[in-house]
């Protein structure tokens, strides 16, 4: 669960909902400065179905006490997290092999990439674990995609650090967009034809719902992607409340429309 806020109103978005952004943008991403996706349904694929392991947590949300609202996809509690993030591949693998491994790679990417877990020795025991695991399943599945001539080229180490990165980016942008930004963000690490570069992102005349992009990354001129979110007008003070509200809450269909920008010096 991720939020924005619309005329004071606060709008919950599931992290499945975010993910079907990503896949939005893995259709039309690639140009001669950021090349082509290949294997290209996969990886499309694969960027829209990154979070399918939060789809029980989505179903019956947990309560942040605190706040009244559904934990915020990062105030969920790590043995939680890894738990989902674990269970992730099995959900995935139905869609295909190359799937559940971009999958299982974003999960151990997102914690290689934020290592706060590390802070504790309950928690570092925890996260070793769950990346052992992905990892020796990550491996086992790299053998056999070895194997068959439609993938092999696209299990090398190049080609498995290009399409997670590109996974990566998808997913970060696809947060920026769903939690309607009002200032420039920068999204780095990107995979281009050659190397990596950095994204900037500019709300046009501080519009969350129009952003610029720089360089520019896609296809077509124009890019707009349509998701959906709840309005929770309510705060609860028990778990049972607070999904009851949610499942009742009403919808509300947004877009965002990105274009060609400029970095400013």
């Amino acid at each position: 669960m991720l939020y924005r806020t619309i005329a004071g109103n606060r709008i919950c978005i599931t992290q499945p909902t975010h993910a079907w952004v990503s896949g939005q943008l893995a259709q039309v991403w690639g140009n001669q400065q950021f090349g082509a996706i290949a294997p290209y349904q996969a990886v499309c694929l694969g960027a829209e179905q990154h979070d399918i392991g939060w789809l029980p947590w989505e179903a019956a949300p947990t309560l942040n006490s605190n706040t009244g609202y559904p934990h915020n996809f990062t105030e969920v509690a790590l043995p939680v997290h890894t738990q989902l993030w674990a269970g992730a591949k099995h959900l995935a693998m139905p869609m295909g092999r190359y799937v559940a491994l971009l999958v299982s790679l974003h999960g151990t990417g997102l914690y290689e990439r934020f290592t706060h877990w590390k802070d504790s020795p309950q928690s570092t025991q925890v996260v070793e674990a769950f990346l052992n695991q992905e990892k020796e399943f990550q491996q086992q599945l790299i053998n056999r995609l070895e194997q068959d001539p439609a993938y092999a080229p696209h299990v090398t180490p190049a080609a498995i650090v290009r399409n997670q990165h590109l996974v990566a980016t998808l997913d970060a942008l696809s947060l920026l967009i769903c939690m309607g930004i009002r200032e420039q963000r920068q999204v780095e690490h990107v995979p281009a034809a050659s190397g990596e570069t950095t994204l900037t992102l500019t709300p046009i005349a501080d519009n969350p719902t129009q952003l610029a992009v720089d360089p520019w990354c896609f296809q077509p001129d124009e890019v707009t992607v349509t998701f959906e979110g709840r309005i929770l007008a309510e705060k609860a003070t028990d778990e049972q409340t607070m999904q009851d509200r949610l499942a009742t809450a009403p919808w509300i269909s947004l877009t965002a429309t990105l274009r060609p920008g400029q970095r400013q010096n």
